[in-house]
Order: structure tokens, then C-alpha cells, then sequence
């Protein structure tokens, strides 16, 4: 009987340690209803930005995958590459993450990388808050990213960034994917906590 109860506290102690520790689960952790044009997530605009040798050298990376869409993009050379995704579908678009805990991405990639987050107000040059998105050695996972500021910094090489990440936060243009080595990518989700695109 008491190992009975032994084995019965020990579960409980174990799924109370991965509350604590797993990111929060709600309607923006499980796959959204897609857009009616190609999207992931309904997230429609992928885009190979032209900074970089990629193939396909520009334009959106959406192909037919199973019964949905990936995006796919290979970094070629050792120079900065740029894949640009518009959180609402449009440049002209922002969204407030200020209340978001962070986005799950699925991918693979046989390199490193990092994801910008850029704002409306900040847009371009390469001085931006990031976030490491390691490889999975061309295995295909799901991996969680904070918006904790902690988590999120800056490249010596690209610049300081002149805002704060919380300003950023709350005026999202774009995760804007960026890696200086060769490097084959497949996205298949991208899910922010809180927010839900609006198919266009």
C-alpha cells in the first residue's frame, strides 16, 4: 500500500514540474484554420527577400505539402541570407504581441539561424532584437521561443538595436529569419500565442 502511494505521489509531483516548465497551451498552440489561398497557420506571405544567394532567389516560398503548405528556402555562400514573414499578411500590417508568451515554430534546418522581430517603426537594416533558432540537423521538430526580453538579443555584426524589445513587441510587422552559412530550411508551422492572422 505504501508504495502504492509512493508511485501515485511521484506522478503527481512529475506533472506538476511540467506545468511549471512547459509553455502555455491554448488556442494558438494548436494548428489554426487555414486561409483559402497557400498558408501556414494563415500565416500567406514566406518571402525570399533577394538579400542573399537563396533558392529560390525571391518571391513567396510556399510549395504543396501533404494536404497543406511549407515553405522551403536553401542559404547558399557565407553572407547574410533574409526570409521575411508578414505577421498580418501585409507590409502595411502590425500586430500588439505585448500579451503574447511567445510562438512555436516546426521546422528543420541543417544550419544555424536566428529570427528577428521586427516593428513597424523599425523596420529596415539588420539592427534588430533576435533570438537563436538552432539546427535540428534536417530533422523536422517543434520548438517553443519565448518573448521573454531575456531570450532575445543583438549581433555586434548587425548593429545595436535603438528601441527596446517590449516597444517591439507591441508594433509587429514581421519575424524576419536571417543566417550568414549554407543552410536548407523547411518551415511547416509558425503558431504566436494569442494572436490569429487574418487571411487576406
Amino acid at each position: 500500500m505504501r508504495l502504492a502511494f509512493a508511485r501515485t505521489l511521484a506522478i503527481f509531483a512529475s506533472l506538476l514540474v511540467f506545468s511549471l516548465v512547459s509553455p502555455p497551451v491554448n488556442a494558438s498552440s494548436r494548428p489554426a484554420c487555414e486561409c483559402s489561398t497557400p498558408s501556414i497557420d494563415r500565416l500567406q506571405q514566406w518571402l525570399a527577400s533577394g538579400e542573399g544567394t537563396t533558392v529560390p532567389p525571391t518571391g513567396n516560398l510556399l510549395v504543396r505539402q501533404g494536404h497543406g503548405y511549407a515553405a522551403k528556402v536553401t542559404f547558399l555562400n557565407a553572407e547574410w541570407h533574409v526570409v521575411v514573414v508578414w505577421l498580418g499578411n501585409q507590409f502595411e500590417a502590425q500586430a500588439d504581441l505585448s500579451h503574447s508568451a511567445g510562438f512555436w515554430l516546426t521546422y528543420r534546418a541543417t544550419g544555424d539561424l536566428y529570427v528577428q522581430l521586427r516593428p513597424a517603426s523599425h523596420w529596415s537594416g539588420g539592427d534588430k532584437w533576435l533570438t537563436l533558432v538552432p539546427s535540428t540537423r534536417g530533422k523536422l521538430v517543434t520548438k517553443f521561443f519565448s518573448f521573454k526580453s531575456r531570450d532575445w538579443t543583438s549581433l555586434p555584426e548587425l548593429g545595436t538595436p535603438a528601441y527596446s524589445f517590449a516597444s517591439a513587441l507591441t508594433e509587429a510587422r514581421g519575424l524576419v529569419f536571417v543566417g550568414k552559412t549554407p543552410n536548407e530550411l523547411e518551415f511547416r508551422g509558425l503558431r504566436v500565442d494569442g494572436y490569429r492572422p487574418p487571411c487576406l
